[in-house]
This record gives structure tokens, C-alpha cells and sequence, in this order.
């Protein structure tokens, strides 16, 4: 699995983090860091925190 952030769309809201916690995180400087290719045992989170993106900034790739 693959997956990308578009930062110019990303407000940092942090429901990814909560939805997929060993994917996505904040940084010390609080700028959302991920994981570009999760395990796929991540499959199942990253989907919800994909669907939980309030901004849709979040976007599966091929």
C-alpha cells in the first residue's frame, strides 16, 4: 500500500493520527509526518483515516 499527504491541502487536524497511530504522527515542530507506504497490516487504519480526513488529504495511490 501506498499513500500520499497533499500538504497543500493538509490543516494538520490530526485525525489520521488517532485513526492510524503507527502511521501517522506529529512532529516536534507539530507538521504531520507519515509512513508513504504502510505495512499492509496497516491496510485497515490507514482506510479509516483516509475516510476520517475532514479535508480529504489523504489519497491512496496505485
Amino acid at each position: 500500500m501506498k499513500i500520499n499527504v497533499d500538504r497543500a491541502v493538509c490543516d494538520n487536524h490530526g485525525q489520521c493520527v488517532f485513526a492510524a497511530p503507527a502511521v501517522f504522527a506529529f512532529d516536534d515542530d507539530e507538521y504531520l509526518v507519515y509512513d508513504p507506504a504502510p505495512s499492509g497490516d496497516q491496510e485497515a487504519a490507514v482506510l479509516k483515516a483516509i475516510a476520517v480526513c475532514p479535508l480529504r488529504a489523504i489519497s491512496r495511490l496505485p
